[in-house]
């Protein structure tokens, strides 16, 4: 094997509103989960059947954690590439534990916000990629905005 890839590609809802901290470095994180499903027909009974799982994810980057910080909240629909890592830490009682995560973090990370734009149900995908500044989606917002009544959103895009 020549190299290796550590990729998840996830599309789903958030179980509840994003979390945000400030780490000793002086940067902001969110974290928060997302709820994905699948659903079958069982064969036996023939009855619909669903799971949900549950994926934590960790963000890191001050121009990405202020989006999901503005326009993020529980029961939100998006779509987040990043790297899975586990972590080792350890409980109050010393044990130690472990947690897997999706990590948006660098070039190699992508938000998109899947809900609607506006109150119309205008479904629009924004993809808000780590290498973007909150100066660049300003200046994107402005040049979609062809309407002026449009210009009192508070949503960047």
């Amino acid at each position: 094997m020549a190299g290796s890839v550590n990729k998840v590609i996830l599309l789903g809802n958030l179980g509840r509103d994003p979390e945000i901290r400030s780490i000793q470095s002086g940067s902001k994180m969110a974290t928060f989960s997302i709820a994905t499903s699948k659903r079958w027909k069982d064969k036996n009974t023939q009855e619909q059947r669903d799971k949900t799982s549950w994926h934590n994810i960790v963000v890191f980057g001050d121009g990405l954690v202020d989006i999901v910080e503005k326009y993020v909240k529980k029961g939100s629909k998006i779509y987040v590439e990043g790297e899975l890592q586990t972590r080792k830490w350890q409980d109050q009682d010393g044990n130690d534990r472990y947690s897997t995560e999706v990590v948006l973090q660098g070039y190699s990370s992508n938000l998109t916000l899947l809900d609607s734009r506006n109150a119309n149900n205008n479904i629009e995908d924004q993809a808000i990629n780590t290498d973007q500044t909150t100066s660049n989606l300003e200046n994107t917002a402005s040049s979609k905005n062809t309407d002026s009544s449009e210009s009192d959103d508070d949503i960047p895009f």
